[in-house]
């Protein structure tokens, strides 16, 4: 384990998106999830995020991916970002914000943090409009 940890650090992850990787933090799925969705990003990678929302808020969160140690760092970051948040609040997030949270990540995977963020809202996006369709 400890040759993969130096192989993700000298390319340039910070050893809080390792450790989200290796640990595999906040991957899984939530069976009562009241929203869910999965995107594929330019790159192949595949990302699927599911939320369970009560008082438009944010309780509890997970995902899964298909995908590179850069997915699976955001991923892992993102999840942990938006537990407590307003729907809103999670909508407004930024890449940067994730990056940030991360402590680094190389910067030929800050796609990766695009991907993360985009399933998210396509997630919310299906929340709302199953609300409006009552």
């Amino acid at each position: 384990m400890s040759e993969i940890r130096d192989l993700l650090k000298a390319s340039g992850y910070s050893e809080k998106a390792i450790g989200y990787y290796l640990n595999k933090v906040n991957v899984g799925e939530l069976s009562d999830a009241d929203a869910h969705a999965i995107y594929t990003g330019p790159c192949g990678d595949t990302m699927e995020v599911f939320l369970r929302i009560g008082d438009s808020v944010i309780k509890e969160a997970k995902f899964q991916a298909i995908g590179c140690a850069g997915a699976f760092s955001s991923g892992s970051a993102l999840i942990e970002m938006i537990r407590g948040k307003t729907l809103e609040e999670a909508e407004g997030m930024g890449e940067e914000e994730i990056i940030e949270y991360l402590g680094g990540i190389p910067p030929a995977k800050v796609h990766c943090t695009c991907l993360s963020k985009r399933t998210l809202q396509r997630a919310i996006k299906q929340y709302k409009k199953k609300l409006q369709s009552g």
